[in-house]
């Protein structure tokens, strides 16, 4: 199920199972995962899309192998706010994901986070070949842990 609210999302979450967050690109798709306790994010692949039954696929044995028990997936917006033909596209690919499998989906503004990746592989003195080998799911894990953050904000609020 589609949660636009992430409260919404995190009423559904099934009790210490880890998240998994996705950065949706038109090439690739970075895949990051939280602990089961939902405080930290971590980079772990980036899948090569070629039609949406393979990435599905292999993303569904990703969560299954795992036990995930949600998904965020990056939601690109423009810098205005407004949602441009990316975010359209990531909400077509959350239906299509929704449909193949049970488990609670949202979205997580996205804004910058392959920008802020980016940074951040650069101060590591990461080279440009390796650069271009993980920035997507190190985005994906930025995009995690900001909904991660908001999750812990979420419960600890009353």
């Amino acid at each position: 199920m589609i949660h636009d609210d992430i409260a919404d999302f995190a009423e559904s979450l099934p009790p210490r199972r880890a998240l998994a967050g996705l950065d949706l690109g038109t090439v690739t798709i970075g895949v990051a995962v939280s602990d089961g306790l939902l405080s930290v994010a971590t980079p772990l692949e980036t899948i090569k899309r070629s039609k949406f039954t393979k990435d599905a696929a292999a993303l569904l044995a990703i969560l299954g192998a795992r036990e995930i028990g949600g998904v965020v997936l990056g939601l690109p917006r423009n810098m205005d706010g407004s949602e441009g033909p990316r975010a359209q596209s990531t909400r077509a690919f959350a239906r299509n994901l929704a449909r193949l499998t049970d488990l609670p989906l949202t979205f997580w503004d996205e804004r910058l986070s392959t920008v802020a990746a980016e940074r951040a592989l650069l101060e590591a003195d990461t080279s440009r070949r390796r650069r271009a080998e993980v920035i997507d799911h190190v985005a994906a894990s930025y995009i995690l842990q900001g909904a991660l953050d908001r999750l812990r904000h979420l419960k600890d609020t009353p």
